[in-house]
């Protein structure tokens, strides 16, 4: 494993460090496969689109926001017309995603035409928190020989509006060829049952599946929500890299953890980077997406934000060895309530791109320095975008940093009540704003009671119904099926005979053992 290398493990040790990886992912390492790098809606949309047409068995789509706009109206053309040829099209959106999105119509007109479509965890009265755990993958593949996993959504904000002179989003995506794109079947189909009846996923892959494509070593990190998957790589990452480590990030919120594994690289002389969107179309979260920047800035982590309109991409490439291209954001939301996917790459040549197209991003971004008592802005190019070429975030884009906003706010208010660690200058502002909420609520308590009282009575009568309604469904599933066995009491469970407990292997599972044996059940 390449970033097993630059750390200087051989031999067995080098077997337990990919075990390792391997448990922390939860995804087996897979080698042999063609790995394309494609940058924006401009080379990933005309990919997608061209695999699409080219189908002639199956097409899994999953996205998070499918918009019904001129973008969104085309590939529902193209999986119409697949369909009508007798392709098996499935087609998965998120509910919160589209709400505002695309109307029923737009997924009418889909079935209508033969393609089996799914909506991911729908507001449901008897779940009121429910709805916060969201499916926000982004992955297309096509006759379980190609795949593609990125950032992007389906909408004509990730084109732009060239007439205007607005710049597409900047994203970043992947397409795959080779055994791994088995993984990605297998992925779809965990999120598509979860809605459903199962997919028969043999009928997805092709025969030639499992056949070696190109050279590339890969891990496809399917996230479910509460795995921590890719919170567990990150951080091993983090502690492993010797050399660089360059981040990019729609919506950087770290954890506390996450950040000191940052701080403690940098100041072992990694070079750590992090370029995130450089404007918000909230201005009041413009003090709190930068006063997370401090802790970082002080342990020498360099800073960038980005010039142009939404950078929506989310990346990472270590030591010229590792790199990962996917959906999740550094951010609690996506390493732990979402259902995400990464992709992984141990590759030098790949990395080596991966880097190349990262210093092109920092010529069309800004640094964030600390210079006296304030932090000021060093510009990394003395010849950014032009204004004109920004774009505004769009809705979604809004609500994603609005969450954003509101875990550094929670961050620094805890910091602020707990002195666990020091705050800086530029949080004042956001320490003065959350003192202002409590002195309202209270005022708001004694004056007017009832402004208080009603939200919360009617939020504990939601739950007492929900909790009820729960309970009779239940009820009424025990009464329809009486036959079903029921569970065991922990008491009555015989107890289970004892079985001597097996030899630990005194060496390393080697590298070249089978796939049936490496691969994690």
């Amino acid at each position: 494993m390449a970033i097993v290398k630059s750390t200087g493990i051989s031999g067995p040790q080098r077997g337990l460090a990919e075990q390792v990886f391997s448990r922390a992912a939860g995804a087996p390492l897979v080698p042999g496969n063609c790995v394309n790098l494609l940058r924006d809606a401009r080379e990933n949309y005309p990919a997608w689109l061209s695999a699409i047409h080219l189908a002639r068995r199956s097409i899994l789509f999953e996205n998070y926001i499918i918009e019904d706009d001129e973008v969104g109206r085309s590939f529902a053309q193209a999986l119409e017309a697949r369909a009508r040829d007798g392709v098996r099209v499935r087609v998965l959106y998120d509910w919160l995603g589209c709400q505002g999105n695309a109307s029923r119509g737009f997924w009418l007109r889909l079935r209508d035409a033969g393609v089996e479509v799914r909506c991911f965890n729908p507001f449901q009265f008897d779940r009121p928190l429910a709805w916060l755990g969201r499916n926000h993958r982004k992955t297309l593949t096509v006759d379980g020989e190609v795949g593609f996993v990125s950032g992007l959504c389906v909408s004509h904000k990730w084109l732009g509006v060239p007439e205007k002179g607005v710049a597409p989003w900047r994203d970043t995506g992947l397409e795959i060829r080779g055994p791994a794109v088995a993984d990605l079947v297998r992925a779809f189909a965990q999120g598509w049952g979860t809605v459903g009846p199962a997919l028969d996923e043999e009928a997805c892959l092709s025969d030639r599946a499992p056949e070696a494509l190109g050279e590339v070593a890969l891990r496809v990190v399917a996230g479910v929500p509460w795995s921590a998957g890719l919170f567990r790589v990150d951080q091993l990452i983090a502690s492993l890299a010797r050399k660089r480590l360059w981040l990019t990030d729609a919506y950087f919120v770290g954890t506390a953890a996450y950040v000191q594994a940052l701080r403690a690289a940098s100041r072992d002389g990694v070079d750590v980077r992090l370029l995130v969107p450089g404007s918000s179309d909230i201005p009041v979260l413009r003090p709190l997406t930068q006063a997370g920047y401090r802790p970082l800035l002080e342990a020498g982590i360099r800073v960038y934000e980005w010039n142009g309109t939404m950078l929506h991409a989310k990346t990472a490439v270590a030591d010229g060895l590792w790199a990962r291209v996917g959906s999740s954001n550094l951010n609690p939301a996506s390493w732990l309530g979402n259902s995400e996917i990464d992709v992984a790459v141990e590759d030098t040549q790949f990395a080596r791109q991966m880097e190349s197209m990262y210093m092109q991003d920092l010529e069309h971004a800004t640094e964030v320095v600390l210079g006296g008592r304030d932090r000021r802005l060093v510009p990394a190019n003395p010849r950014p975008l032009p204004r004109s070429q920004r774009g505004a975030s769009g809705q979604r884009g809004r609500v994603s940093r609005a969450a954003a906003g509101a875990m550094r706010l929670g961050n620094t208010v805890g910091a602020a009540v707990s002195n666990h660690r020091e705050l800086g200058r530029t949080e004042s502002k956001v320490v003065f704003i959350a003192g202002v909420v409590p002195l309202v609520l209270a005022g708001a308590v004694l004056w007017w009671p009832q402004a208080v009282a009603v939200p919360v009575a009617a939020l504990c009568a939601w739950a007492g119904v929900a909790l009820w309604s729960r309970a009779l469904r239940l009820r009424r599933q025990e009464a329809e099926h009486p036959e079903e066995p029921r569970p065991v009491a922990e008491a009555a469970t015989p107890p289970v005979p004892e079985v001597a407990a097996p030899r630990l292997p005194t060496e390393v599972e080697p590298r070249n053992a089978p796939e049936a044996e490496r691969r994690q059940p």
